[in-house]
């Protein structure tokens, strides 16, 4: 591991020794490894006795329970680590009849199923009994294997992208319970096997908790971001200004130069269908309207009949009749196509899109929107033209719709900025956590002295 100047907040790359001698594993994944350590099947570092390499248990929907008997599934094993989710169970008249394997604490549960297939994690003190799925496979520990270090071996980028890629095929990538038991992997003496362990669980943890804080500084920035916009579209920028009531209830106060319009006098729905020389534009939660990407490798292609398809002309606010109370409305940046479950609504001369498109992205507008929209279940609501039309809206004189407009561009901007430098910060953390793995445990470093 070479050594490189540190950012700052992040985990510096520390310069670690190598081992003495090294000898050819004979895997080829694996390369050259300490001389001292072996290479074993994966079954053989299972002890002996009945079911200590074995599947899980197939169970299926009729007996799965409330409460009893909890049945780990393929999705609660991460890479490395136990992911606690799906709570299903089974009754002890089904452990029985079935003959279920109980899954112990320490336990190595190994996922025969992408993505990655082959990950591990340890099975968790649960504070009740456990069994697993058929598609992961249980390894109860010889005496002298560490679980914890063949966790973190399963756990090596080199053996995951090794394993998936002959893997691949079919409808899903599988391995069996008999393939992966003959795969090797390296087994050092048990004293390094727990001395790797712990260097591993310490340096990963520490490495976890500076993106945990990177996490949570996006989380502040997005929050920063939403609470700036909202401020902006519903009172301006200028706190000096004179408030007033505006009579609104999700609005509250506004400036005192700014007045309330329905939605349905600041702009008109826009009806033109079908132009088959337009590209096709889709409303995205995250980023408004962007022109569809299409791409030999997704299972879509762009339709042939565009006749019911809606014209949207740069400027005008299309919005999904569906999801709009989730944030799904924008500005188009284009002249385009949008989907027959859009509205399109086409801006009057005084009312500036950017501006409004930003108030309806705002949380407090999205509840509104979600007040007026109707449908039999709460994920098929939809916002009709008619309900759009009737939702009161903060209207400012244009010339202060454009300079909020504008404000909310650069601010957005700096903070999007932000956001882009800690993510590529915490794709650096999560680089160097998974090269110290890979390096740990095939030898690559000597960690003893670490812990001694």
């Amino acid at each position: 591991m070479s050594g490189v100047a540190r950012r700052s907040g992040e985990e510096p790359r520390r310069r670690f020794k190598p081992y003495a001698a090294y000898k050819d594993s004979g895997v080829d994944w694996l390369g050259e490894i300490p001389a001292h350590w072996e290479v074993k099947p994966i079954r053989a570092l299972a002890r002996s006795g009945y079911k200590t390499f074995t599947d899980g248990d197939w169970i299926e929907s009729p007996f799965i329970r409330d409460e009893g008997i909890r049945l780990i599934q393929t999705g609660n094993i991460g890479i490395g680590e136990y992911k606690e989710q799906g709570f299903r169970y089974i009754d002890e008249e089904t452990f029985r009849d079935f003959r279920c394997t109980e899954v112990l604490p320490g336990d190595v549960l190994i996922c025969r199923l992408a993505d990655p297939v082959g990950r591990a994690c340890l099975a968790p003190d649960l504070g009740c009994r456990k069994i697993t799925s058929v598609d992961v496979c249980i390894l109860k520990p010889a005496h002298n294997v560490d679980p914890a270090f063949v966790v973190h071996a399963l756990s090596g980028s080199e053996y995951l992208a090794w394993l998936g890629g002959i893997c691949r095929g079919g409808t899903r990538d599988r391995v069996s319970r008999s393939m992966l038991g003959v795969i090797r992997v390296q087994k050092p003496p048990l004293v390094e096997q727990r001395a790797i362990a712990a260097f591993l669980d310490r340096e990963t943890a520490r490495i976890d908790a500076l993106v945990a804080k990177k996490e949570r500084l996006i989380e502040l920035l997005q929050e920063k971001r939403t609470a700036l916009i909202t401020r902006a579209v519903t009172k301006g920028f200028d706190p000096t200004v004179p408030m007033k009531d505006s009579g609104v209830e999700w609005l509250g106060e506004i400036p005192a130069g700014w007045e309330v319009k329905n939605c349905g006098a600041l702009f008109d729905e826009r009806n033109e269908r079908g132009r088959d020389d337009l590209p096709i534009l889709e409303v995205s939660i995250a980023s408004g309207v962007r022109v569809r990407e299409f791409s030999d490798t997704r299972i879509e292609q762009r339709s042939e009949d565009l006749g019911a398809y809606k014209v949207a002309i740069a400027g005008d606010v299309a919005f999904n009749k569906m999801r709009m109370w989730q944030g799904a409305v924008g500005a188009t940046p284009e002249d385009g196509l949008v989907s027959p479950d859009y509205i399109v609504a086409r801006p009057r001369t005084d009312t500036v899109p950017d501006y409004y498109a930003a108030v309806f992205r705002t949380p407090i507008f999205m509840a509104e929107v979600y007040r007026w929209s109707h449908g039999i279940v709460d994920d098929r609501n939809r916002l009709y033209w008619d309900d759009f039309k009737a939702i009161r809206a903060p209207s400012p004189p244009t010339s202060e719709q454009r300079a909020v407009a504008a404000f909310l561009d650069q601010e957005t901007v700096r903070i999007d900025a932000l956001v882009v430098k800690v993510r590529d910060a915490i794709a650096r953390l999560k680089e160097l956590r998974t090269a110290l793995i890979s390096a740990a445990v095939t030898g690559k470093i000597d960690v003893r002295e670490e812990v001694a």
